[in-house]
């Protein structure tokens, strides 16, 4: 407990022992992304989520091509390895490469490129725990996979499950971003979790179409990523982002309305964000990516920040939010 925050409650996934945090750290941005981060400051960062009670951490060989696994598990070394979870993703490997270097701020030679095949899924595997330091992953995921299932499903998936058979991974589940592809995917085979990102959020309610009730009928635990659609519910102003490109003026003028109401009773539109998609019952953990200990303790003070139910049914009645969406109690 920090101050007066109460403790993060936890959850587990699926019918699996692994338990996560309601709150989860998403590394992405440990890896520089977009710009590069100290090292010293990732690490402090990966500490502040520690003392905030967080202890679900989610990366991928993808990020940084393997730096934030590697700075991840460098910051965790000395933390006691059975009190918390980590989650990475199989889908891609990592290969030689020197040049222009996407969305990342820090080249280091490698490069992640897709390979969805069991051999694939098997070196991937390893290569994360090398790089986190660890002898297993609580949870692993498809990464994605959104235009390869059925690859993933014949390679990635299968490894997978063995793994998980093995005890060499907790549980097993889809890490994307279009709904229907991931429904697709967990209605073909069997899967514990499935990460999705910005598709349940004040601004994007989709996953409520088909997504989230077939996890609810196949007892399948969703983690909420990209709680902020990229930047504009933390701060909507010209220029923000909406999935990793500067939004439209429909989708701004959108959330600046929801900001409206939110300051109408004096509740950052940060807290909604957070609070809103973790009030679903298929939601066991939302992911907060940062970059600094700042950052995670601001996530932190907002996802606790009281908000009044009054709020919830303004932006309905205004048609801001979808009136089957469950809100906070």
């Amino acid at each position: 407990m920090v101050g007066d925050r109460q403790p993060l409650p936890s959850r587990t996934l699926g019918d699996t022992d692994v338990s996560v945090t309601a709150v989860g750290l998403g590394c992405a941005p440990l890896a520089g992304l977009f710009e590069p981060v100290d090292p010293a400051v990732a690490a402090a960062t990966v500490d502040a989520a520690w003392e905030g009670g967080i202890r679900h951490f989610d990366t991928a060989p993808h990020y940084g091509a393997g730096l934030s696994e590697e700075r991840l598990g460098g910051a965790l070394a000395d933390r006691p390895r059975g009190e918390y979870a980590l989650s990475t993703k199989m889908g891609r490997v990592l290969v030689d490469h020197e040049g222009p270097w996407d969305i990342w701020g820090e080249p280091n030679g490698k490069a992640a490129v897709f390979d969805f095949s069991y051999r694939g899924a098997h070196e991937a595997y390893h290569g994360s725990l090398e790089r986190l330091g660890s002898d297993r992953v609580e949870i692993g995921l498809i990464h994605d996979a959104d235009d390869h299932q059925a690859d993933a499903l014949a390679g990635t998936h299968r490894a997978l499950a063995e793994l998980k058979a093995a005890g060499r991974i907790g549980a097993i589940g889809v890490g994307m971003n279009s709904t229907e592809a991931a429904a697709d995917m967990l209605a073909s085979a069997d899967f514990d979790v499935a990460l999705i990102a910005g598709r349940y959020t004040l601004l994007d309610q989709s996953a409520l179409d088909r997504l989230y009730p077939l996890c609810l009928a196949r007892g399948v635990s969703v983690i909420a990523a990209g709680v902020f659609n990229s930047g504009i519910l933390a701060d909507p102003k010209p220029g923000a982002h909406f999935n990793y490109a500067e939004a439209d003026r429909q989708l701004l003028a959108r959330a600046q309305a929801i900001a409206a109401i939110c300051e109408r009773y004096d509740t950052p539109l940060r807290a909604a964000a957070l609070q809103f998609p973790a009030a679903h019952p298929a939601v066991a953990s939302i992911l907060v990516g940062a970059r600094t200990p700042a950052e995670v303790d601001d996530a932190l003070a907002m996802y606790a920040h009281p908000i009044p139910g009054a709020l919830w049914h303004d932006l309905k009645s205004a048609g801001l939010l979808a009136e089957e969406a469950p809100v906070p109690s």
